[in-house]
């Protein structure tokens, strides 16, 4: 292992603009139209002195990090507001030098901590350190020349069980060295619980050019890779999954899905029911074949306390809302779970624990049983969806949902020259089409091969007097 430079945290910046959708979508139990996306500027310093900046951004998504509806959307947005402010201010309340990983393992339980006492949850609390860690990894790749991948591979970040207990004997130091970018991934299209799968669904037309039924999606973007939300309500679940796979059973080529529970089901018992009534649907018989896995499906409150070994479930169960703290994986396997979600948001020092240990019970058992899988639908054109990109693809994970550039038309609402500047940088991941910069999507499949230059996973900067800054 490299050493881990010693970085002094100078200044952390917070800002936010807002983000309009071209089409509703059902967030769990709100319909989003709109949101803001949350940017951080970090500035680090080394002992020699050298200064360098980095950034993170992110989606502050309501009704995901707290599904509680007592609180408004606004109210969810200003728990993410306060999350930032909380981890801001005790980022930079301790300015002894510190390596990238020791930053977050310093202020980690503390932070958790700070958050609880307000009344957030572990989930929403990881929100503030997760942006900020990526802004201070950015600019410490910065700062060294090298490109995130490289970074990660000679633990220049300083990843240990000596900085942080919860990585210790998991095999972290074996896991590094051999994460290898594989230049693409496939991109798993999630059909949410609004979402139209025929033109006879539609409404009133958006009309902008882009796809707005299911059908429409797999003849414009060729995927392959499905995600599919499912509501608690079992007849009306099948018969969206029927018309849903009436679609996609027109492929010959093979296809492949998951199910989303979206924390609908109180009860392994419940999601059983689902399965049963799936199995005996005749019209969802390949549909159900290609199913590779079914994500949370029993609420965040329940789930961890839930044992799904003797339940006849037929397919893999992981955890993403019950992700919560930084040992909740090894909960869920104690109960059953075979897999984890990575998410940015949750966290990149999670994400590599979780790979981590993935790989140690794997060995241990001889088998191939546990995993990670790649979620995150909000992650928008620009820094984050780079970011949460060359995550999941250096971790070795083939497909990840990605829906931003479904939902929302874009880079429509940034500035021209800030469009043209990621188009520059990252012209196989992005084109121009309809007016605007977005993510380009070829037979399924998004090339990576632009964000493995230095820094994480970007040569551009998004537009910083264009935001409002987060006050506070």
């Amino acid at each position: 292992m490299a050493e881990a430079p010693a970085l002094r945290l100078r200044a952390i910046e917070l800002a936010e603009r807002p983000v309009r959708l071209r089409l509703p979508f059902r967030f769990g139990v709100v319909t989003l139209t709109e949101c803001p996306q949350a940017f951080v500027r970090v500035r680090i310093e080394d002992a020699a002195g050298r200064s360098q900046w980095g950034a993170a951004a992110e989606m502050m998504a309501p009704k995901w990090f707290d599904k509680n509806l007592q609180l408004s959307n606004a109210d969810n947005f200003e728990q993410l507001r306060a999350v930032l402010r909380l981890a801001r201010a005790a980022y930079l309340a301790d300015t002894t030098p510190a390596s990238a990983f020791g930053h977050f393992a310093r202020h980690q339980a503390a932070h958790q901590a700070a958050a609880a006492a307000q009344g957030f949850n572990p989930l929403l609390a990881s929100y503030g350190p997760a942006l900020l860690d990526r802004a201070i990894l950015d600019a410490l790749c910065r700062l060294q020349g090298v490109a995130f991948a490289a970074a990660l591979r000679h633990n220049l970040p300083g990843i240990s069980g000596d900085v942080h207990p919860a990585f210790a004997g998991v095999g972290i130091e074996a896991l590094l060295p051999g994460l290898r970018e594989s230049g693409r991934i496939e991109a798993r299209h999630t059909v949410g619980m609004v979402d139209a799968i025929t033109a006879a669904d539609v409404g009133a037309r958006v009309g902008d050019g882009l796809p707005e039924t299911l059908e429409e999606v797999v003849a414009r973007y060729g995927h392959r890779w499905f995600k599919l939300k499912v509501g608690g309500r079992l007849a009306a679940d099948l018969d969206r999954l029927v018309a849903i796979a009436a679609v996609l059973d027109r492929s010959p080529a093979p296809y492949f899905v998951s199910l989303d529970g979206n924390e609908q089901y109180a009860s392994a018992a419940g999601v059983a029911e689902l399965v049963a009534g799936i199995r005996a649907t005749p019209a969802l018989a390949r549909l159900w074949s290609a199913v590779a896995f079914i994500e949370q499906p029993i609420a965040r409150a329940l789930a961890l306390e839930e044992d799904l070994r003797g339940a006849d479930l037929g397919k893999p169960v992981i955890i993403d809302e019950s992700d919560g703290e930084l040992d909740a994986f090894v909960q869920a396997r104690a109960r059953g779970y075979a897999g984890v979600s990575s998410k940015t948001c949750k966290g990149l020092y999670r994400s590599l624990l979780n790979a981590a240990r993935c790989a140690a019970w794997n060995r241990a058992d001889g088998g191939t049983r546990h995993f990670l899988s790649a979620e995150d639908l909000t992650t928008q054109a620009g820094l984050s969806v780079q970011q949460d990109l060359a995550l999941v693809d250096l971790l070795g994970i083939t497909h990840v949902e990605r829906n931003g550039h479904h939902y929302v038309n874009g880079m429509a609402a940034l500035p021209a020259a800030e469009q043209q500047a990621f188009l520059a940088a990252h012209p196989d991941l992005y084109e121009h089409s309809h007016g605007a910069v977005r993510l380009a999507i070829r037979d399924g499949v998004i090339r990576l091969a632009s964000l493995h230059g230095v820094g994480y996973a970007s040569g551009a900067m998004p537009q910083w007097d264009a935001m409002q800054p987060i006050a506070g």
